[in-house]
């Protein structure tokens, strides 16, 4: 777009309701929040376990920093590589149970690197419709055959790959969809994998530290495979920031050679590696969170039961899908007036007509918290 270009078309998307604006944190993350200079209730974080402002892992990060300074100073494969990273990526694949694991900046870093180093050109990769943007542009990078198959439709995505003959296949799905909130069917995407003899790569951004006692989404459904490749991220339910593959042994040397997302880039800063262990540690011990999400999640489904807002997930991400852009919008600026702090979602974050309030819940929220939130949003919608 040209410079001459650029306030029109901000306009435009004023006028559409489509243009963001960010909105300034003032205080720690968690459930009470000061943001822009106000108190609010937020509903808004992907902290689900409340372990971003945790003592423990402040303690750790303070540590880290002592112990390893304030950054790393090198990409991994000059100078960058400490002691902390490694053994991160030690623990990190203990947890999950994998052969070992591969330390990244950020989850869009880490789905960049293993599709444009696992296909190319001559190869195909297939994604679900509702795949999180990173990895949609991971596909289009690779310059693989891309193909999206429609949401969780395993015979379509059957047929996709039957009708394939390139030399190597990649499917990619997010474990848990980051608007919607459900799930992918996991094991048959991996029985689908064996079949056609295909890569099986997934997303568990949103389900590490929340399914499978903490291990993710893999983890809950027991499955185990050379050709699963696993990535979850730090930033979430972990309470840092960051993101992790894991696999085979084999699997992680070529990222190392071959992801230039990894390869060109500074490391992260080490303290962040350094605070891994007690992250996984709270997470381990996190049952009691956990249990806790369960009660909220179970509340918030049957509150919406019934309703033009239900929706069908059984994670922490629950949808209140009102359509127009413009009730979106809407709806969030009568809740902010109101204290809460729930922003509109709208394209091309979510489909045409899709727009909605992302409720999402942590651990920290109170049961009375969310039937407050639930009473206002029924009521204004209503309106």
């Amino acid at each position: 777009m040209r410079l001459q270009d650029l306030s029109a078309a901000l306009l435009e998307l004023d006028a559409s309701h489509r243009r963001r604006y960010r909105a300034t944190l003032e205080s720690p993350q968690g459930v009470d929040v000061v943001i822009d200079g106000e108190e609010y209730l937020s509903f808004a974080s992907n902290d689900y376990l409340g372990l971003a402002d945790h003592p423990s892992l402040v303690r750790a990060l303070q540590q880290g920093a002592d112990r390893w300074g304030a950054g790393s100073g090198a990409s991994h494969l000059l100078t960058g590589h400490t002691l902390a990273h490694q053994q991160a990526e030690e623990e990190l694949a203990r947890f999950v149970g994998r052969e070992a694991a591969l330390l990244f900046g950020s989850g869009y870093a880490a789905n960049l690197a293993v599709l444009t180093s696992l296909v190319g050109r001559g190869d195909a990769v297939f994604a679900d419709k509702l795949n999180h943007a990173s990895l949609n542009d991971g596909c289009l990078l690779s310059r693989a055959d891309f193909q999206r198959f429609r949401h969780n439709d395993l015979d379509h995505l059957e047929q996709l790959l039957a009708a394939s003959d390139a030399p190597t296949k990649l499917i990619a799905v997010d474990a848990v969809y980051s608007m919607d909130g459900d799930q992918a069917p996991l094991p048959a995407l991996l029985a689908l994998a064996e079949r056609y003899d295909a890569w099986l790569y997934v997303d568990d951004a949103h389900g590490f530290g929340v399914l499978g006692d903490g291990r993710g989404s893999v983890a809950a459904h027991d499955l185990s495979s050379e050709r699963l490749i696993y990535m979850a991220t730090l930033g979430k339910a972990a309470g840092l920031a960051g993101a992790f593959v894991a696999g085979g042994r084999p699997l992680i040397d070529w990222l190392v050679n071959k992801a230039r997302t990894y390869i060109f880039t500074t490391a992260q800063p080490p303290a962040l590696a350094a605070a891994v262990g007690v992250s996984l540690r709270l997470i381990a011990e996190a049952g009691e969170r956990r249990e806790r999400l369960g009660q909220l999640i179970a509340r918030c489904r049957q509150r919406l039961e019934g309703t033009p807002y239900a929706g069908q997930s059984a994670t922490p991400i629950q949808p209140f899908v009102v359509g127009s852009d413009e009730n979106a919008v809407r709806l969030a600026d009568a809740l902010r007036r109101q204290g809460y702090w729930v922003p509109a979602v709208r394209p091309p974050t979510v489909p045409e007509n899709g727009s909605r309030l992302r409720i999402s819940l942590s651990a920290r929220h109170e049961l009375s918290q969310l039937d407050a939130l639930l009473d206002l949003m029924l009521s204004q919608a209503a309106n």
